[in-house]
């Protein structure tokens, strides 16, 4: 079981999910990213967005991390307004609320934006440290169990140009666990990989899957993998959720023609 969050802690309000979207929009000028989403995420849930390019599924993500910022709607993590945005007001500002609730997120992005001129041991310390105060001691000492689960005990003092990328991505994976997040979000993380490297850091992300509470959340275009590990999958299409199900009816019988479409795409390639 994932150990509870230990941020500074906040008034928890009651809520039936982990993450909402209420009438969330975004645009880039005429490029409509989201439109009107209202999606919802329960406690525990591992969920998978596929979708083609540019259908919205990573914007979800960087709204969540506080990234980018919604047109408008409501965004709520554990009953916590994240956002809370009126169309044709200015950028909302951000609140100690706003940094308080993002704590109980992490994100494994695609890139792996380790910090090259630290070991990997100071990559997982640094954010305990500095943003949840904790002790360099007790830092590390988490640091090191969170590599030992990743496989990469015996690269502690390695920095990050002497680790192959899926080393990196798994560092990656480790650096977010070690902030004690809820929900763990991840941008297609094998996209940037050798296919020969894929299958260590989707064995990581399979362990988490099957052996924690934890709120997952992962945009991907490893369509067996999402089949495997999910408890829903989500189909994005310009900017909208149109269809959702559990996999092995996403995946052996959708209902929506395009993603059917999609789906032969993608899984004839």
């Amino acid at each position: 079981m994932q150990p509870p969050y230990d941020g500074t802690p906040v008034q928890e309000q009651t809520s039936d999910y982990m993450i909402t979207f209420d009438d969330v929009s975004k645009s880039w000028g005429d490029n409509h990213v989201l439109k009107s989403l209202n999606f919802d995420v329960k406690p525990g849930e591992k969920v998978s967005i596929i979708g083609p390019s540019g259908s919205g599924k990573t914007t979800i993500l960087r709204i969540l991390m506080t990234l980018e910022y919604p047109d408008h709607g409501v965004v709520t993590v554990e009953g916590e307004k994240l956002w809370n945005v009126t169309r044709g007001t200015k950028i909302p500002r951000e609140t100690k609320q706003m940094r308080l609730t993002r704590r109980k997120i992490g994100m494994v992005f695609q890139q792996f934006n380790l910090f090259p001129h630290m070991t990997t041991i100071e990559n997982l310390m640094e954010a305990p440290v500095q943003v949840l105060g904790m002790s360099k001691d007790e830092a590390r000492e988490r640091g090191m169990e969170l590599l030992e689960m990743v496989g990469l005990s015996q690269h502690v003092d390695h920095k990050p140009p002497q680790l192959s990328g899926g080393q990196q991505q798994r560092v990656a994976i480790a650096r977010a666990l070690a902030m004690r997040p809820k929900v763990l979000l991840f941008d297609e993380p094998t996209s940037a990989l050798d296919p020969e490297l894929i299958g260590d850091v989707l064995n990581v992300i399979r362990d988490l899957a099957t052996s924690t509470d934890m709120t997952m959340l992962m945009v991907t275009h490893e369509m067996r993998f999402a089949e495997e590990i999910s408890d829903r999958v989500v189909m994005f299409d310009h900017g909208r959720a149109v269809e959702q199900g559990p996999p092995e009816r996403i995946f052996k019988n959708p209902e929506n023609e395009r993603t059917r479409e999609f789906l032969r795409a993608v899984l004839e390639r």
